[in-house]
């Protein structure tokens, strides 16, 4: 049964918008001014050794193989249907991890700015609302999902805006509060490296519109569209870490409330300056919802792919009669997220390190497929040389063998230092570490089972080949 998902077609700016929605995220900025000023040395060097190779080989799987399961269906046709289950299942999975986190600053946040005596069961109330109207958004349709992508791109522009501007403006009247000299902005290992895998992951997600395939004008549009939005968040990305190290002493910046603090120090104290930091709190809260949204959507796409051809449990392939929406993986992104929730409500200490820890292990999850989509561009540049190219990374086979390479190194340090941060100093921190690690393994071996499911499904004879649009509705 074919359903008609979207009443209009997206073109480059729809896309760019869609992008950055996914890739620019708010609650990790001050993980990354945390690193002090060499922040903005190590946000240009990652961004011209990663996110340049990163988004020519998405921009070429994107426009050589379009469809919805987008890094699913790259990863399946490289390998095998068993590294592209293990791919949707960390992919999708870490949604329902992330959200989590991301509300507990929502909440934390929102407290700060309206309610700073708000009870811990109010809060906890309000990540699970925030949770089940990000469900609920999703499962409308693709045109107010997109919407409210869009909305919370431009907020999320907005918001950094603000930040770097008034930044520059209170450094101007009464000084920097960081030292901003040339040896201060160079990359270096400092006590702020425990953080340099935040700005790895605060880059990642461009390769997501590539599951938005049938909602686009045109599918050669994707390559403009994710080198748009990369510049544009090239830009964002320095000038809002630039605005905060203007602001607030690297010492003084709080992962949870350092924005807030960023706005307070901003603006002051006086009737229009509290309105201000209202103002602006409120944009910045609303781009978390924003950013679930856009997440959410694109994950459960290509979940509801991989259980369209039995590699994946039948009630992720649920989609709306009425929608043709993924309802079966959103729902179960809530149910997950939930639980989280309710587990993050027992311990409740409501600091920066436990935020941090719950972040550290979604993210690791959500790095993970990448250690596959690398390998899967060389692959089939070798095994798949006839199909048609629109788009293609430029350079000859060692180059692309380089890019390739550069990029799968980058995602696994990232996740070596997002497990093990106190491995730069040759030193382990169990206490932070083995809870973290433990998440990790306890995701894959869940994985794992999951794809023993898959394999006994297709031993037993199941369909492989289940069109996205005949998918099981509800």
């Amino acid at each position: 049964m074919d359903t008609q998902v979207s009443g209009r077609k997206l073109g480059v700016g729809s896309l760019a918008l869609f992008s950055l929605c996914a890739v620019i995220v708010i609650d990790t900025l001050t993980a990354s001014a945390s690193i002090g000023v060499s922040a903005i040395g190590w946000w240009l060097v990652t961004l011209i050794v990663f996110v340049i190779p990163y988004g020519l080989i998405t921009s070429e799987l994107g426009t050589t193989y379009p469809g919805e399961g987008g890094i699913y269906d790259w990863v399946k046709k490289a390998f095998n249907y068993r590294w592209a289950v293990r791919t949707t299942w960390f992919y999708w999975v870490n949604v329902g991890l992330w959200m989590p986190a991301v509300y507990i600053m929502c909440a934390g946040m929102f407290a700060n700015l309206f309610f700073p005596e708000l009870p811990l069961l109010w809060l906890i109330i309000l990540c699970i609302a925030l949770t089940w109207l990000t469900v609920w958004i999703c499962n409308v349709s693709v045109d107010v999902g997109v919407w409210v992508s869009n909305v919370g791109a431009i907020l999320k522009v907005s918001v950094i805006g603000v930040l770097g501007v008034c930044g520059c403006i209170y450094a101007f009247r009464h000084g920097v509060a960081n030292e901003f000299s040339f040896s201060a902005i160079l990359p270096r290992l400092d006590t702020g490296v425990s953080f340099l895998p935040a700005l790895v992951f605060n880059l990642m997600g461009f390769e997501l519109v590539a599951t938005m395939t049938r909602e686009m004008k045109d599918v050669n549009d994707m390559p403009k569209s994710i080198f748009l939005a990369a510049g544009i968040t090239a830009f964002l990305y320095v000038f809002g870490t630039v605005g905060i190290l203007m602001a607030l002493p690297v010492e003084n910046i709080s992962l949870v409330g350092g924005i807030v603090d960023t706005l307070h120090k901003l603006f002051g104290n006086s009737v229009l300056g509290s309105a201000m930091v209202y103002l602006v709190g409120t944009m910045a809260l609303l781009t978390f919802l924003g950013n679930m949204v856009t997440w959410t959507m694109g994950a459960s796409r290509a979940a509801a792919e991989a259980a369209g051809e039995g590699e994946l449990p039948a009630v992720f392939a649920k989609m709306s009669d009425k929608h043709g929406t993924p309802v079966g993986a959103n729902m179960l992104t809530g149910i997950i997220s939930t639980l989280v929730i309710a587990a993050y409500a027992l311990f409740a200490q409501d600091s920066d390190e436990l935020f941090w820890s719950v972040f550290a292990f979604s993210s690791c999850i959500f790095l993970l497929p990448y250690l596959f989509m690398f390998p899967a561009f060389i692959k089939l540049r070798i095994s798949d040389p006839a199909t048609p190219r629109p788009f293609k990374v430029p350079g000859n086979a060692l180059v692309q063998w380089v890019l390739s390479s550069i990029c799968f190194l980058i995602i696994l340090q990232a996740v070596v230092i997002f497990i093990f941060p106190a491995l730069i100093s040759w030193q382990l921190d169990w206490a932070y570490s083995g809870p973290v690690l433990a998440g990790v393994v306890a995701t894959i071996l869940i994985g794992e089972f999951l794809l023993h499911l898959a394999v006994m499904h297709k031993n037993e004879g199941g369909s492989s080949h289940t069109p996205y649009s005949q998918h099981k509705h509800i």
